[in-house]
Protein backbone atom coordinates (compact mmCIF):
# COMPACT_ATOMS: atom_id res chain seq x y z
CA UNK A 1 0.00 0.00 0.00
CA UNK A 2 2.60 2.48 1.12
CA UNK A 3 4.17 1.44 -2.46
CA UNK A 4 1.15 2.56 -4.04
CA UNK A 5 1.11 5.77 -2.57
CA UNK A 6 4.51 6.76 -3.30
CA UNK A 7 3.48 5.74 -7.18
CA UNK A 8 0.57 7.85 -7.65
CA UNK A 9 2.04 10.82 -4.92
CA UNK A 10 5.56 10.68 -7.71
CA UNK A 11 3.00 10.95 -10.66
CA UNK A 12 0.93 13.82 -9.47
CA UNK A 13 4.16 15.33 -8.83
CA UNK A 14 5.42 14.37 -11.88
CA UNK A 15 2.42 16.36 -13.69
CA UNK A 16 2.86 19.73 -11.80
CA UNK A 17 6.73 19.57 -12.84
CA UNK A 18 5.58 18.67 -16.24
CA UNK A 19 2.85 21.71 -16.35
CA UNK A 20 6.10 24.00 -15.05
CA UNK A 21 8.44 23.03 -17.34
CA UNK A 22 6.65 22.94 -20.65
CA UNK A 23 3.23 25.74 -20.12
CA UNK A 24 3.03 29.20 -20.64
CA UNK A 25 0.19 30.36 -18.48
CA UNK A 26 -2.03 33.00 -19.68
CA UNK A 27 -3.65 34.96 -17.02
CA UNK A 28 -6.68 37.38 -17.64
CA UNK A 29 -7.30 40.81 -16.15
CA UNK A 30 -9.39 43.41 -16.74
CA UNK A 31 -6.37 46.25 -16.30
CA UNK A 32 -8.87 48.75 -15.14
CA UNK A 33 -9.02 48.35 -11.49
CA UNK A 34 -6.53 50.39 -9.69
CA UNK A 35 -5.15 49.40 -7.25
CA UNK A 36 -5.60 46.10 -7.97
CA UNK A 37 -4.93 46.22 -11.58
CA UNK A 38 -4.27 48.65 -13.99
CA UNK A 39 -2.98 49.79 -17.26
CA UNK A 40 -0.87 52.76 -16.41
CA UNK A 41 0.10 55.98 -18.71
CA UNK A 42 2.73 53.97 -20.08
CA UNK A 43 0.55 51.41 -21.11
CA UNK A 44 2.06 48.80 -18.95
CA UNK A 45 -0.59 46.64 -16.11
CA UNK A 46 0.36 47.47 -12.57
CA UNK A 47 -1.34 46.67 -9.44
CA UNK A 48 -0.85 44.62 -6.82
CA UNK A 49 -2.53 41.51 -8.78
CA UNK A 50 -0.01 42.03 -11.39
CA UNK A 51 2.86 41.57 -8.67
CA UNK A 52 1.07 39.27 -6.99
CA UNK A 53 0.79 36.72 -10.43
CA UNK A 54 4.25 37.58 -11.16
CA UNK A 55 5.59 36.31 -8.45
CA UNK A 56 3.18 32.96 -8.00
CA UNK A 57 4.48 32.55 -11.88
CA UNK A 58 8.16 32.78 -11.02
CA UNK A 59 7.61 30.51 -7.54
CA UNK A 60 5.83 28.29 -9.95
CA UNK A 61 8.61 27.76 -12.47
CA UNK A 62 6.44 28.89 -15.42
CA UNK A 63 6.05 31.10 -18.38
CA UNK A 64 2.76 34.14 -17.64
CA UNK A 65 1.63 36.03 -20.19
CA UNK A 66 -1.19 38.59 -19.09
CA UNK A 67 -4.41 39.42 -21.38
CA UNK A 68 -6.82 41.93 -20.76
CA UNK A 69 -10.37 41.71 -21.07
CA UNK A 70 -13.37 43.84 -20.53
CA UNK A 71 -15.12 42.75 -17.13
CA UNK A 72 -18.47 41.58 -18.44
CA UNK A 73 -16.77 38.90 -21.18
CA UNK A 74 -14.14 38.30 -18.50
CA UNK A 75 -15.69 34.52 -17.05
CA UNK A 76 -16.80 34.12 -20.78
CA UNK A 77 -13.04 34.72 -22.36
CA UNK A 78 -11.61 31.84 -19.66
CA UNK A 79 -14.01 28.94 -20.71
CA UNK A 80 -13.54 29.96 -24.44
CA UNK A 81 -10.15 29.45 -23.57
CA UNK A 82 -8.69 32.61 -24.41
CA UNK A 83 -6.38 32.40 -21.16
CA UNK A 84 -5.91 29.91 -18.49
CA UNK A 85 -7.04 31.92 -15.14
CA UNK A 86 -8.15 34.81 -13.86
CA UNK A 87 -6.78 37.07 -11.47
CA UNK A 88 -8.99 40.05 -11.68
CA UNK A 89 -10.07 40.90 -8.18
CA UNK A 90 -12.84 38.49 -8.81
CA UNK A 91 -15.09 37.34 -5.33
CA UNK A 92 -15.60 34.18 -4.92
CA UNK A 93 -19.58 33.74 -4.62
CA UNK A 94 -21.64 30.81 -5.35
CA UNK A 95 -23.27 31.82 -8.54
CA UNK A 96 -19.61 32.15 -9.90
CA UNK A 97 -18.94 28.90 -8.60
CA UNK A 98 -21.33 27.12 -10.87
CA UNK A 99 -19.00 28.06 -13.93
CA UNK A 100 -15.28 28.16 -12.73
CA UNK A 101 -13.37 26.80 -9.80
CA UNK A 102 -11.41 28.91 -7.26
CA UNK A 103 -8.17 28.91 -5.73
CA UNK A 104 -7.57 29.85 -2.63
CA UNK A 105 -8.15 33.04 -1.55
CA UNK A 106 -5.60 35.60 -1.20
CA UNK A 107 -6.95 38.91 -0.78
CA UNK A 108 -10.00 40.42 0.65
CA UNK A 109 -11.55 44.06 0.67
CA UNK A 110 -15.41 44.90 1.53
CA UNK A 111 -17.56 47.29 -0.26
CA UNK A 112 -19.02 51.14 0.53
CA UNK A 113 -20.84 53.60 -0.89
CA UNK A 114 -18.78 57.06 -2.27
CA UNK A 115 -20.65 60.48 -2.24
CA UNK A 116 -19.61 63.97 -2.50
CA UNK A 117 -18.59 65.48 0.46
CA UNK A 118 -21.12 68.71 -0.20
CA UNK A 119 -23.99 65.89 -0.69
CA UNK A 120 -26.48 65.70 1.81
CA UNK A 121 -25.85 61.55 1.67
CA UNK A 122 -22.03 62.08 3.46
CA UNK A 123 -21.56 60.57 6.46
CA UNK A 124 -24.39 58.34 6.89
CA UNK A 125 -24.88 56.48 10.61
CA UNK A 126 -26.70 53.43 9.53
CA UNK A 127 -27.49 51.84 12.43
CA UNK A 128 -24.50 52.61 14.71
CA UNK A 129 -22.76 49.97 12.52
CA UNK A 130 -19.14 50.51 11.07
CA UNK A 131 -19.52 47.06 9.58
CA UNK A 132 -21.93 44.89 8.01
CA UNK A 133 -21.54 41.08 7.60
CA UNK A 134 -24.24 40.18 5.54
CA UNK A 135 -23.92 36.06 6.26
CA UNK A 136 -25.25 37.29 10.03
CA UNK A 137 -29.01 37.30 9.68
CA UNK A 138 -29.28 39.30 12.61
CA UNK A 139 -32.12 41.86 13.11
CA UNK A 140 -28.97 44.54 13.30
CA UNK A 141 -27.40 43.49 9.95
CA UNK A 142 -31.47 44.01 8.36
CA UNK A 143 -31.90 47.21 10.43
CA UNK A 144 -29.07 48.53 8.59
CA UNK A 145 -29.90 47.86 4.81
CA UNK A 146 -33.73 49.45 6.23
CA UNK A 147 -31.73 52.98 7.08
CA UNK A 148 -29.80 52.59 3.87
CA UNK A 149 -32.71 52.15 1.52
CA UNK A 150 -34.78 54.74 3.40
CA UNK A 151 -31.27 57.26 3.05
CA UNK A 152 -30.98 56.36 -0.45
CA UNK A 153 -34.67 56.34 -0.93
CA UNK A 154 -35.32 57.70 -5.46
CA UNK A 155 -31.15 58.36 -5.44
CA UNK A 156 -29.07 57.25 -8.27
CA UNK A 157 -26.13 54.66 -7.40
CA UNK A 158 -23.74 53.94 -9.94
CA UNK A 159 -21.88 50.39 -9.84
CA UNK A 160 -19.88 48.64 -12.35
CA UNK A 161 -21.97 45.53 -14.07
CA UNK A 162 -21.88 42.22 -13.95
CA UNK A 163 -20.25 42.48 -10.42
CA UNK A 164 -20.87 41.95 -6.61
CA UNK A 165 -21.93 45.76 -6.14
CA UNK A 166 -24.61 45.32 -8.91
CA UNK A 167 -25.74 42.21 -6.94
CA UNK A 168 -26.14 43.49 -3.47
CA UNK A 169 -28.03 46.43 -5.15
CA UNK A 170 -30.24 44.35 -7.30
CA UNK A 171 -30.85 42.06 -4.27
CA UNK A 172 -31.24 44.63 -1.10
CA UNK A 173 -32.33 47.97 -2.61
CA UNK A 174 -34.29 47.11 -5.88
CA UNK A 175 -37.53 49.69 -6.57
CA UNK A 176 -35.82 51.95 -4.11
CA UNK A 177 -32.59 53.36 -5.98
CA UNK A 178 -32.24 53.61 -9.30
CA UNK A 179 -29.36 51.70 -10.52
CA UNK A 180 -26.87 53.01 -13.72
CA UNK A 181 -24.63 50.57 -15.25
CA UNK A 182 -21.05 51.30 -15.76
CA UNK A 183 -18.10 48.71 -17.76
CA UNK A 184 -15.33 50.46 -15.93
CA UNK A 185 -15.36 51.76 -12.59
CA UNK A 186 -13.15 54.38 -14.10
CA UNK A 187 -16.17 55.75 -15.96
CA UNK A 188 -18.71 55.66 -12.90
CA UNK A 189 -16.06 57.29 -11.02
CA UNK A 190 -15.87 60.39 -13.50
CA UNK A 191 -19.96 60.65 -12.95
CA UNK A 192 -20.11 60.83 -9.31
CA UNK A 193 -17.50 63.66 -9.17
CA UNK A 194 -19.60 65.32 -12.06
CA UNK A 195 -22.62 64.79 -9.87
CA UNK A 196 -24.37 62.52 -12.50
CA UNK A 197 -24.66 59.96 -9.67
CA UNK A 198 -25.59 60.66 -6.18
CA UNK A 199 -23.33 57.57 -5.10
CA UNK A 200 -21.21 54.81 -5.81
CA UNK A 201 -20.67 51.09 -4.78
CA UNK A 202 -17.17 49.66 -5.46
CA UNK A 203 -14.21 48.13 -3.33
CA UNK A 204 -12.81 49.98 -0.74
CA UNK A 205 -9.16 50.22 -2.16
CA UNK A 206 -10.67 51.18 -5.25
CA UNK A 207 -12.50 54.31 -4.00
CA UNK A 208 -9.48 55.26 -1.78
CA UNK A 209 -7.01 54.86 -5.28
CA UNK A 210 -9.67 57.55 -6.88
CA UNK A 211 -10.17 59.60 -3.76
CA UNK A 212 -6.07 60.23 -3.34
CA UNK A 213 -6.23 61.25 -7.40
CA UNK A 214 -7.32 64.93 -8.34
CA UNK A 215 -10.72 64.03 -9.94
CA UNK A 216 -11.67 62.58 -6.39
CA UNK A 217 -10.70 65.02 -4.33
CA UNK A 218 -14.34 66.28 -3.25
CA UNK A 219 -15.26 61.97 -2.86
CA UNK A 220 -15.66 61.14 0.74
CA UNK A 221 -17.31 57.43 2.40
CA UNK A 222 -20.69 57.27 3.91
CA UNK A 223 -22.41 54.20 5.69
CA UNK A 224 -21.09 51.03 6.95
CA UNK A 225 -18.23 49.04 5.14
CA UNK A 226 -19.99 45.47 3.48
CA UNK A 227 -19.17 42.13 3.64
CA UNK A 228 -20.18 38.16 3.29
CA UNK A 229 -23.37 37.62 1.52
CA UNK A 230 -23.42 38.63 -2.24
CA UNK A 231 -19.62 40.01 -2.09
CA UNK A 232 -18.34 36.56 -1.32
CA UNK A 233 -15.39 35.33 0.19
CA UNK A 234 -12.16 36.95 -0.87
CA UNK A 235 -11.05 37.33 -3.60
CA UNK A 236 -9.44 34.39 -5.80
CA UNK A 237 -8.53 33.21 -9.13
CA UNK A 238 -11.01 31.39 -11.29
CA UNK A 239 -10.24 28.43 -13.98
CA UNK A 240 -11.89 26.13 -15.72
CA UNK A 241 -13.12 23.29 -13.86
CA UNK A 242 -11.40 20.76 -15.98
CA UNK A 243 -8.11 22.43 -15.01
CA UNK A 244 -7.21 20.60 -11.71
CA UNK A 245 -3.27 20.49 -12.56
CA UNK A 246 -3.25 24.72 -12.96
CA UNK A 247 -5.87 25.05 -9.72
CA UNK A 248 -3.35 22.82 -7.82
CA UNK A 249 -0.38 24.82 -8.66
CA UNK A 250 -1.78 28.12 -8.03
CA UNK A 251 -3.28 27.23 -4.45
CA UNK A 252 0.36 25.82 -3.77
CA UNK A 253 1.86 29.23 -4.55
CA UNK A 254 -0.79 31.13 -2.97
CA UNK A 255 -0.37 29.15 0.30
CA UNK A 256 3.49 29.84 0.31
CA UNK A 257 3.01 33.10 -0.49
CA UNK A 258 0.43 33.92 2.65
CA UNK A 259 2.60 31.98 4.67
CA UNK A 260 6.14 33.64 4.44
CA UNK A 261 4.21 37.12 4.15
CA UNK A 262 4.50 38.06 0.79
CA UNK A 263 1.08 39.02 -0.31
CA UNK A 264 0.82 40.63 2.68
CA UNK A 265 3.45 43.02 1.66
CA UNK A 266 2.50 43.25 -1.87
CA UNK A 267 -1.05 44.43 -0.76
CA UNK A 268 0.67 46.98 2.13
CA UNK A 269 2.28 48.46 -0.87
CA UNK A 270 -0.84 48.76 -3.29
CA UNK A 271 -3.70 49.34 -0.48
CA UNK A 272 -1.62 50.80 2.21
CA UNK A 273 -2.84 48.12 4.51
CA UNK A 274 -2.53 44.43 4.63
CA UNK A 275 -5.82 42.92 3.23
CA UNK A 276 -4.26 39.47 2.28
CA UNK A 277 -5.92 36.41 3.09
Amino acid sequence: MKNILLIVLSLSVFGLASIANSQTIRIGTEGAYPPWNNINSAGDLEGAEIDFGNEACERMGVTCEWVTQDWDGIIPALLQGKYDIIIAGMSITEERKEKVNFTTGYMTDGARFAVLKDSGLADLNIAGMAKVNLNNAGGKEQAAIGQLIAAMDGKTVCVQSSTIHQNFLEKHMSGAVDVKLYQAVDDHNLDLAAGRCDAVLADVGSIIDFMESDGGVDVAFTGPTFSGGVFGDGVGGAVRKEDTEILDMWNAAISEMSKDGTTAEITKEWFGRDISM
